[in-house]
């Protein structure tokens, strides 16, 4: 007897925790803002008011028709007030952080609260706290139901079970483990479009929707480690956020099925982005010709990055067999690696003061096929795209041919670069990314001004514009213009200058702490934190003044770790992949 009046007051101090704490919170969910957030109060209030209601019956009445009722909304409770929560932060203005910690706190115990009651009010248990409940149970014994009644009663219990699983998923997803199924190619051969994944996200600090507040974090990470991190190429101000929330959430309630995450033209966002760690904390990383390097304050200077080599796939024509009939997109065809490849050799060997002397040369040349004007042309109205100066070269010859100043301004273009041209053995601009722009620049110049000077060989002869174009030395010179163009729009994907960029007194920086820096193993099909979503024009290089440019998507980034949501080791699906993941 006294065990069952020691479990009496028990279940109705957790009973009484719960009514407290739900209705303090319910009037914390109070919002003055003319919006969605006003939905918040009555949702919570109403569903509390209820439970304060049957509660009153059972405890001061002893009916125990109320106990059915407190337990099904014991087994609501913590959904009803998220939902409160979320509908709270999800107006116009948000709360102060100490709001949200105290919500929270008391959403917890409510949570508690709920599950220490259900387990008092088991069917079974329920009968053995006060005897006068067992009595009256005995004297109304449950009714069987039959024919339509019963039916209806199991679609309801079905649904009813089925929406409390739905609900349990969605916790489960925000703080432990979340589903995921991979959107691109970015990580190829890693992850195959429509892979799924598990993300865990416990040790990654997953917070409550729209707040700040939650499960401290409780890792790094380490190069290497596939994580799943918001995309922070996306606004994320209060009104984007509440729409990714919602999207989220209705993300993992529909089991991956529905993704209402989409920009300004209807597509579907990529965010949450799914990628490899490739920088961690105090270090400054710079890529070139697909080599990544890494220093720290204590190395001496930049070193390849062995373990990112092993990641990085850059030509898919090399993959293993069953991994390349899923491939949807191949980036480059092995001709076309073979020809980067080529062209990467050919620059670094490329010899500058050849270069020089050269592009002097071809110059001179180029006086004397043009009447001299004692002018000096201006670069107005000159698009230096290096896809424009090679397609229109025959009229920007004639161009130059008649403009006064125009040799003029041929012998800048020609020759400018040569005030800052390295020692040997120097990196122009000081490391090995900006040194090979530097060069590449270089390169497209004496080949664009052995095209002009040729032409206008030709041009001075007489010879007509369809013998110009057939001519075997331009046509030469031509390939030579489509091989560095085409190594010009992938320059991007294949390098990457220094970051974090050094400061103004050249004294390096490094990726500061909790940050991370991440790119995709599909190097050549990944946008990622190496890349901006818009195109500009941006020149070769800033130690020629008549530098040719280039539509540059460059501007690397590091992610906070308050972003990346969990990491990723394991592949459920499909069934012939299953396993855990290389990292």
């Amino acid at each position: 007897m006294i065990m069952i009046s020691s479990s009496l007051r028990k279940f109705f101090i957790w009973l009484y925790i719960v009514l407290c704490a739900a209705i303090v919170f319910s009037l914390l969910c109070m919002s003055f803002s003319f919006d969605i957030s006003l939905a918040a109060l009555p949702l919570s209030l109403i569903f509390s008011g209820v439970m304060v209601y049957y509660s009153f019956m059972l405890g001061r009445k002893d009916d125990i028709r109320a106990i059915p009722v407190i337990r099904k909304m014991m087994q609501y409770l913590p959904y009803v007030m998220l939902a409160s929560f979320v509908l709270r932060r999800a107006g116009k203005y948000g709360t102060y952080y100490w709001y949200d910690v105290l919500t929270v706190v008391l959403w917890c115990m409510v949570f508690i609260g709920s599950l220490a009651v259900s387990y008092y009010m088991n069917e079974k248990r329920i009968k053995l706290l006060k005897k006068e409940w067992a009595l009256e149970e005995k004297k109304n014994p449950h009714r069987k139901l039959h024919g339509g009644a019963w039916v209806l009663f199991e679609v309801v219990d079905w649904i009813d079970a089925l929406v409390q699983a739905v609900f349990m998923v969605l916790l489960i997803q925000i703080f432990i483990v979340q589903l995921y199924v991979i959107p691109s190619e970015s990580m190829v051969p890693q992850f195959l479009i429509k892979d799924r994944v598990i993300v865990f996200k416990t040790a990654s600090g997953p917070k409550f929707p729209l707040s700040n507040v939650g499960i401290p974090g409780l890792r790094s990470y380490k190069r290497g480690d596939i994580v799943v991190f918001r995309n922070p190429h996306y606004s994320m101000d209060r009104k984007s956020e509440v729409k990714t929330v919602t999207s989220q959430l209705v993300y993992m309630l529909t089991f991956m099925a529905v993704n209402l995450n989409k920009d300004a033209d209807g597509e579907p966002k990529a965010d949450p982005l799914v990628k490899r760690v490739a920088g961690v904390p105090g270090e400054q990383l710079v890529m070139q010709d697909g080599t990544l390097y890494a220093r720290t304050k204590n190395s001496s200077g930049f070193k390849p990055v062995t373990k990112d080599a092993s990641f990085a796939a850059w030509n898919l024509n090399s993959v293993d067999a069953s991994s390349k009939r899923n491939i949807k997109t191949f980036p480059l065809s092995q001709s076309q690696y073979d020809m980067m490849l080529s062209c990467e050799k050919d620059r670094r060997d490329f010899n500058l003061n050849d270069a020089a002397a050269e592009c002097t040369d071809l110059s001179r040349q180029f006086y004397k096929l043009v009447p001299e004007k004692n002018g000096r042309m201006s670069s107005d109205g000159i698009s230096m795209f290096e896809y424009d100066l090679f397609v229109n070269y025959d009229s920007f010859t004639q161009k130059l041919m008649s403009a006064d100043g125009g040799a003029w301004w041929f012998e800048q273009f020609m020759t400018d670069w040569i005030k800052d041209k390295p020692a040997d053995g120097i990196y122009a601009g000081g490391d090995i990314y900006r040194d090979a722009n530097y060069r590449l620049n270089v390169m497209i110049k004496l080949c664009l001004g052995r095209i002009i000077q040729r032409n206008a060989e030709l041009i001075h002869k007489g010879i007509t514009a369809e013998n110009r174009r057939n001519d075997a030395q331009l046509y030469k010179y031509m390939e030579q213009a489509e091989q560095l163009n085409f190594y010009v729009m992938i320059l991007d994907q294949r390098n990457m200058p220094v970051f974090p960029e050094n400061n103004p007194d050249g004294s390096a920086q490094y990726i500061p702490d909790n940050c991370y820096f991440m790119m995709g193993d599909n190097r050549f099909n990944s946008l990622d934190m190496r890349h901006s979503y818009i195109q500009t024009m941006t020149p070769l290089t800033k130690l020629d003044n008549y530098s040719v440019t280039y539509e540059s998507i460059m501007a690397p980034q590091f992610v906070n770790k308050k972003y990346i949501l969990g990491t990723t080791v394991f592949r459920f699906w499909p069934v012939n992949r299953i396993g855990t993941l290389k990292s």
